[in-house]
């Protein structure tokens, strides 16, 4: 079976990945005790028509979660595919998050950023066993799910490839697992006629494109992309987010990302899925 495990702190979005993981068609179970684990996955391995589900599985479970490194452990022995997805989020946006839907901590009657230190604590294993975190702050609920989409949507023996511009002076993408960098590269926020534009306006990427510094750049990152998408593949990951960035988002790193996402997708040797995801491109004040 495909497993995902969906963890990590309270207010950080796990019951919209659990949701879009069921939309997906994955069986979904939520606050699993994780003893509770190993015996659910033999169960489900008894349904023909279920090969994946996605569980949450957090610090609500208590004294439940000691021996998670042990029963993780023998549950990929077993020969099932185990990731485990963590979503975390900065103590402000969690407080905010808070405030907003009015719902107390699972660890904390009133004092939330102690349950958030208490939680964090309590989750240390699972954090410790991630295949990836996630720091949704930046991410609307529509964001997020389209993330999980991207990863877990397509058949466990694809490659799901995520291409994502954004801008450096907003923060890298935790999720990134390759980081581009494309400042050097002439800016045309300093163009008139070309600030108020983004990288989908044909006029930047006709300024962007024609400068030889870039499309040897792009030549060398083809081959750099490639050659990390089959040893990905050999290891058995089944996603992987490129993040390509430039100062603020909107021209030299969206530019770029569509040219990778177009030379990749014309090579039929990479079996993959590709997507392309623009973090920050509306953010106006981008430089």
């Amino acid at each position: 079976m495909r497993l995902v495990v969906v963890t990590g702190v309270s207010g950080a979005g796990k019951s919209t990945a659990l949701r879009a993981l069921e939309d997906l068609g994955y069986y979904c179970a939520d606050n699993l005790p994780m003893p509770l684990l190993p015996k659910l996955v033999e169960l489900l391995s008894t349904r023909a028509e279920i090969d994946r589900a996605g569980l949450v599985i957090d610090a609500r479970g208590g004294e439940f979660l000691q021996g998670t490194t042990a029963i993780l452990a023998d549950i990929r022995a077993a020969g099932h595919s185990l990731e485990v997805l963590f979503l975390d989020a900065g103590d402000d946006i969690l407080l905010r998050r808070f405030s907003e839907t009015r719902r107390r901590h699972p660890l904390s009657d009133t004092d939330i950023r102690a349950g958030l230190r208490a939680e964090r604590d309590q989750l240390t294993l699972l954090r410790q066993e991630a295949s990836a975190v996630i720091d949704t702050g930046g991410l609307t609920v529509h964001l997020l799910r389209a993330l999980i989409q991207e990863r877990y949507g397509g058949a466990e023996d694809d490659l799901a490839v995520t291409l994502m511009s954004f801008g450096f002076k907003y923060g890298l993408p935790t999720e990134a697992d390759i980081v581009l960098d494309v400042r050097f590269l002439p800016n045309p926020f300093f163009v008139p006629n070309l600030s108020a534009l983004s990288g989908e306006d044909e006029a930047v990427v006709t300024y962007v494109m024609l400068n030889p510094e870039t499309r040897a750049f792009v030549d060398k990152a083809e081959e750099l992309l490639k050659l990390s998408i089959q040893g990905f593949r050999r290891e058995g990951k089944s996603y992987a987010t490129v993040a390509i960035g430039c100062t603020g988002g909107r021209h030299r790193s969206v530019v770029i990302a569509k040219e990778l996402a177009q030379r990749l997708r014309k090579d039929d040797s990479l079996p993959l899925s590709m997507s392309i995801r623009h973090r920050d491109i509306q953010r106006t004040s981008a430089a």
